[in-house]
């Protein structure tokens, strides 16, 4: 009787397992980018290709210079969504970045210097800020900053506050 309770899970188990697809998921993660999202980096990864995107940019009712998104990161083993914010105002532009551990508040300099540091960060904002670039260069954004009231002289600088709990 023992012999028979041990032989029937061997006997159910017997189908083969079939693993997980990492270009299965790939497509999946694929198929379910929002519609409006807007790639701004998509870069080689291990496995696949690395895509920061920006989408559901909405202005709130209270302010004119406010911006609210949501960063989607996609990358061959992982998809995380961030719920972040801009300040677009000439005085003081801002992207607030939320991961799982921290939030960054970061004063961006529009039409300054861009390196690998702080590129997502201006393309972050210029997305938000002026869809219409989203994805552009922001190395080539100098005039436009100008044209629209940004000195391009602003200091950049990061404060890093630990993650609430949602």
């Amino acid at each position: 009787m023992l012999s028979a309770a041990v032989a029937l899970p061997v006997l159910l188990c017997t189908a083969p397992i079939r693993g997980i697809d990492r270009q299965e998921v790939l497509e999946q993660m694929k198929k379910s980018r929002p519609q409006d999202l807007k790639v701004l980096i998509e870069e080689p990864d291990a496995g696949g290709p690395r895509i920061i995107g920006i989408y559901a940019v909405r202005t709130p009712s209270s302010t004119d210079t406010m911006r609210r998104y949501q960063i989607w990161e996609e990358s061959p083993s992982d998809l995380n969504i961030y719920f972040e914010s801009v300040d677009c105002s000439a005085s003081s532009p801002v992207r607030v970045k939320r991961t799982a551990t921290a939030v960054y508040v970061r004063t961006i300099n529009p039409g300054g210097p861009v390196n690998d540091t702080n590129r997502e960060d201006h393309l972050v904002w210029w997305a938000a800020c002026v869809p219409e670039l989203a994805g552009t260069d922001p190395v080539t954004l100098r005039d436009k900053a100008l044209s629209l009231g940004y000195s391009t002289l602003i200091p950049e600088r990061q404060e890093q506050l630990p993650a609430l709990a949602p």
